[in-house]
């Protein structure tokens, strides 16, 4: 296995790691943009009330989105897996 090889497993892993992630962390996101925009016209200064819908915003895409994130992490281990031997070989 050369240092190539390794980069390219590296990248890989990087970017399922982003993919996956970023619509968990787009949700919070814009749920904590909406609530601050409403904390601050009304001005109410809860905690719990920023804190709340985030974590209902983040469980309803994890429930929705939640298949597909399997499948992607499944299909990279898979391909991880399926492609040891051909990593692994004698120089």
């Amino acid at each position: 296995m050369n240092q190539d090889e390794v980069m390219k497993l590296a990248t890989d892993a990087l970017m399922l790691a982003f993919k996956v992630g970023l619509p968990l962390l787009l949700a919070g996101l814009v749920v904590g943009l909406l609530v601050s925009v409403f904390q601050a016209v009304t001005q109410i200064q809860e905690m719990t009330l920023s804190f709340i819908p985030k974590i209902l915003a983040v469980a309803v895409v994890l429930i929705v989105a939640g298949p597909w994130m399997l499948n992607q992490v499944v299909g990279y281990t898979t391909d991880l897996y399926h492609s040891i031997p051909g990593l692994v070989k004698e120089e």
